[in-house]
């Protein structure tokens, strides 16, 4: 960088920072073609003293000494008080040159320097055009007009188009796009709202009566809720066209019949039915082979007696024997049905809250080895007897179980539901657990209960006593008949005796009788026997 006096960076303005002019050593430059010179090759002509305007002007060029030349003749003029010529020229020079670096086209080639593909090669002088390009001011940018193109704007490229239109219209024509692909085969239901990307179909309170018969095969989780259905007849989910349905709600509706076949779908996981006020359920609603079902709600959904009764027929027959979760709550249920889970072996999660239950004595839950949660919150419990509290001891995976909120009866017959409790990990919150009566014992905890609160020596268990009395009945009527048996046997010659004297006096009495009537039937006997009567 040294090697090069501001005498060569004045001559090529143009180079940019780190590139270098041109090296001294290099071929010789190609003769300049007739035109204006550059305006920075006036710098390399030797400065010489002029008497006048008409004096005759130096030839442009090198120096013949170089740099060093030059460098003597700027100290010679020093020397002697004048003014620097070099100085001042460069001074005159230094706007025009901006100008020109201004008035230079972005499009324009790049200079020798290299850093344009259209530069000159080295040595060159520019074309005549490209020097009066440089030399002309830099014109005045237009003002851009405000105002919008006549016509209608284009989306897209052309001479119409504006920039960023391009989205715009793209998310104009796409609800276009999306409401014509409903109509195809596969597509959404016009009522419903859909997502292929998560295989979801929601038709919430859009007031259908039927279910769509369009729904997309890819559908896995469909919503139907909120809506005026009042039927569901057999096919109403095909499932040829609906292999992959896993999740169904049909909650919210008012559905009152269940047809059998209905719900015959080979990948159905989840189903809730709450919410619908059912008055018929068809136990072969799930189709004849059984179903995958693991899930089942019907919150609110039985409160007719024989919908709960067709329920039970339905767990009983085992076509629900993958069934894991079973959500019976909010539906006032008194009684259960006799065995109704007896067939569930998959059971964890039993949820029969908010029911009005006075008793379990009927329900069995032998054969629910996974059965992990029973919810009886809510309900009209009094008192837990001995074979259900042996039942849930016999069932190792269940771990919580819910008894808040019932109707405790602190009597005796409650001993035994205490005595488990304060043995039992099982119970979730057995703390608050509270006695509703007598008055006595209202509001006082269960396992502050002790044998002397409720004065009973003995532990009544009355199904026991009952079964008692009836034996011991029956060992008493079978000793008085055996006495029977046993005087009759003893007394049978003087019996035997007895019974022929009863015969013999029977036979003549019903004689006189057959006598008499003879005598009466004919006429001519009646009156021998009124001679003989004379």
């Amino acid at each position: 960088m040294a090697a090069h006096t501001i005498h060569d960076f004045l001559k090529y303005p143009h180079c940019g920072r780190g590139q270098r002019p041109p090296a001294a050593g290099s071929a010789p430059r190609r003769p300049k073609p007739a035109g204006i010179p550059h305006p920075a090759a006036a710098l390399s002509a030797p400065i010489v003293e002029t008497a006048g305007k008409g004096a005759p002007q130096p030839r442009r060029g090198r120096h013949k000494h170089g740099a060093a030349g030059r460098g003597a003749e700027r100290g010679a003029l020093a020397s002697r008080g004048g003014r620097d010529p070099l100085r001042a020229r460069r001074a005159e020079l230094k706007p025009r040159t901006a100008r020109l670096h201004m008035a230079r086209p972005r499009s324009a080639a790049r200079s020798r320097c290299g850093k344009r593909s259209g530069a000159s090669p080295r040595g060159e002088t520019p074309a005549p055009e490209e020097r009066a390009a440089r030399s002309r001011p830099p014109p005045r940018r237009a003002a851009r007009s405000r105002r919008r193109p006549k016509g209608k704007v284009a989306c897209g490229a052309g001479p119409g188009a504006m920039p960023g239109r391009g989205a715009l219209c793209l998310g104009l024509l796409l609800p276009v796009l999306l409401g014509c692909g409903s109509a195809q085969p596969g597509g959404c239901p016009a009522l419903c709202e859909c997502s292929e990307p998560a295989r979801t179909v929601k038709c919430v309170n859009r007031n259908l009566t039927a279910v769509p018969p369009d729904l997309p095969p890819y559908v896995r989780s469909l919503f139907i809720t909120g809506n005026p259905l009042s039927d569901l007849p057999a096919g109403a989910f095909p499932a040829q066209r609906l292999p992959d349905l896993a999740s169904l709600n049909l909650s919210g509706n008012h559905l009152r019949t269940v047809e059998a076949g209905s719900l015959a779908l080979p990948a159905l996981r989840q189903l809730d039915l709450s919410g619908n006020a059912l008055v018929s359920f068809s136990p072969q609603a799930f189709g004849e082979g059984g179903s995958p079902l693991e899930e089942l709600l019907l919150r609110g959904a039985l409160r007719d007696h024989g919908v709960l009764l067709s329920l039970a027929a339905l767990l009983q027959s085992g076509a629900l024997r993958n069934l894991s979760r079973l959500e019976l709550a909010d539906n006032g249920l008194l009684l259960l049905p006799a065995g109704m889970f007896t067939a569930l072996p998959a059971l964890r999660l039993l949820d029969l809250s908010n029911n009005s239950l006075v008793g379990l004595r009927n329900v069995s839950f032998q054969g629910l080895g996974h059965l992990q949660s029973l919810n009886l919150s809510d309900n009209s419990l009094s008192v837990l007897w001995n074979s259900t509290l042996a039942q849930f001891r016999s069932l190792p995976a269940l771990r919580h179980i819910v008894l808040r909120h019932n109707a405790w009866v602190c009597d005796c017959a409650i001993e035994d539901l205490v005595v488990w409790l304060k043995e039992s990990d099982q119970v979730e919150g057995k703390e608050a657990l509270t006695c509703a009566s007598p008055d006595k014992m209202l509001g006082k905890a269960l396992l502050k209960i002790n044998g002397s609160d409720l004065n009973c020596s003995v532990p009544i268990d009355l199904p026991s006593q009952l079964q008692t009395s009836y034996v011991f009945l029956g060992i008493v009527l079978a000793l008085i008949g055996a006495i029977f048996l046993l005087v009759l046997y003893l007394n049978r010659k003087g019996i035997k005796k007895w019974m022929h004297n009863i015969r013999d006096a029977c036979r003549d009495h019903m004689e006189g009788y057959h006598y008499r009537y003879e005598i009466n039937a004919d006429p001519r006997l009646t009156n021998v026997s009124s001679n003989s009567d004379v």
